[in-house]
């Protein structure tokens, strides 16, 4: 009998795209990578000096399961200070990265059936951890004449008594899109629980990222260093939960994972309390990028449906050179050089768009730009799926 995830679980498509750039990298091709959602800038000189200081001083031993007491402490006061929300140290968890934190979020919510309504198009594993939890997907197409945001009525259509959460990211991936106060509030009253992926919360242009904790108390939040700080490779994060779940969340890490990395959450408690000017000038840094990048996509004839306003993406309409998102972005990648993420790794909702990640080099986004003209310009359509 087969284990019973065996072809449940979905590729991950765009680290399929990044996989083939770099066997093509290996083979001298240069690639210009706009596929990732991974900084390209160094982390803070404060974190580079927290992880020296943290190996040196000797702290390489298991923490707190539930995380670094003066962590907990700066995430709090970070909440706090940023959304004028109290959350206790109590309700932290940190943990490697924001994967681990989402799948014992799920872990203690869900039994076998219960349902977590996801958008659609939306980040590319969420599906894929609520299966792996037990859990049914349950997806509600967002538009983008509707900016890409849930609406009450594709919500209310898919409430069911089964139903345990409801899962949002604001700013989102892979729009770059933020929902409003307004749509964060409505959505609050129509679940027992809210997942918030609030994982691209500091990287915002002209607009203000709200944590779902302003509006309800009933909700588990994931947030990390990863994306505003350019910490990837620390793998840390955290979670936020009701405190009457904060003991089922403690057994779980214990025994998964036992705590997220010691030194690693020096550098977090670093990078909280002065990171400060370092992710500013980074956020300045991709606002020009976003804009240079938007300007050249319409430029070559790509419908951006929603101008993004955070995270570090561009979800551009490109189905008027193919409805198979997939072999255009590889035919993209091996003909033109340039790694680009297909709408469908998001959802059936997304084919036909491309998603542009501009966490790369203004430099390397104007070349990339260059071969996407010259792509274009001899573009006559693929093998099937073309229109």
């Amino acid at each position: 009998m087969e284990a019973r995830l065996l072809g449940q679980i979905k590729p991950f498509i765009v680290m399929e795209v990044l996989e083939r750039a770099n066997e093509l990298q290996k083979q001298g091709v240069d690639i210009i990578h706009m596929e990732v959602g991974e900084p390209d800038f160094d982390v803070p000189e404060c974190v580079k000096a927290a992880c020296e200081a943290g190996i040196r001083s000797g702290y390489t031993h298991y923490t707190h399961s539930l995380g670094d007491p003066e962590l907990r402490e700066a995430i709090s006061r970070h909440y706090k200070n940023t959304y004028g929300v109290s959350v206790k140290p109590e309700q932290i968890l940190v943990t490697s990265g924001t994967s681990p934190g989402i799948l014992l979020a799920l872990s203690v919510l869900l039994n076998a059936g219960d349902e977590v309504i996801l958008s659609d198009p939306g980040y590319a594993c969420y599906a894929n951890f609520v299966t792996y939890a037990g859990g049914k997907p349950v997806t509600v197409p967002v538009e983008a004449t509707n900016g890409f945001q849930y609406t009450p009525e594709g919500i209310c259509g898919k409430l069911t008594e089964r139903t345990k959460a409801i899962l949002i990211n604001s700013p989102m991936n892979p729009t770059g899109n933020l929902l409003t106060p307004e749509t964060m509030k409505a959505i609050a009253q129509y679940s027992p629980y809210i997942i918030s992926d609030e994982i691209y919360h500091g990287l915002v242009y002209g607009e203000k990222a709200h944590s779902i904790l302003e509006f309800t108390d009933k909700a588990f939040v994931l947030n990390g260093f990863s994306k505003l700080y350019a910490m990837t490779g620390l793998r840390l994060g955290y979670l936020i939960a009701p405190e009457k779940y904060m003991r089922h969340l403690q057994i779980l890490q214990q025994n998964l994972f036992i705590c997220a990395n010691s030194v690693a959450q020096r550098a977090g408690i670093a990078a909280l309390e002065k990171g400060g000017p370092d992710i500013e000038r980074m956020r300045l840094t991709y606002d020009r990028r976003r804009k240079f990048l938007i300007q050249r996509l319409r430029e070559l004839g790509f419908t951006i449906p929603v101008e993004p306003t955070g995270a570090f993406y561009i979800f551009v309409d490109a189905s008027h050179l193919s409805n198979d998102s997939y072999k255009l972005a590889f035919d993209m990648l091996e003909k033109a050089h340039i790694g680009v993420t297909p709408g469908i790794d998001f959802g059936a909702n997304g084919e036909g768009y491309l998603r542009f990640s501009y966490a790369n080099s203004l430099e390397n986004l104007e070349e990339g730009m260059r071969r996407l003209e010259n792509y274009l310009q001899n573009f006559n359509g693929l093998d099937s799926g073309d229109k």
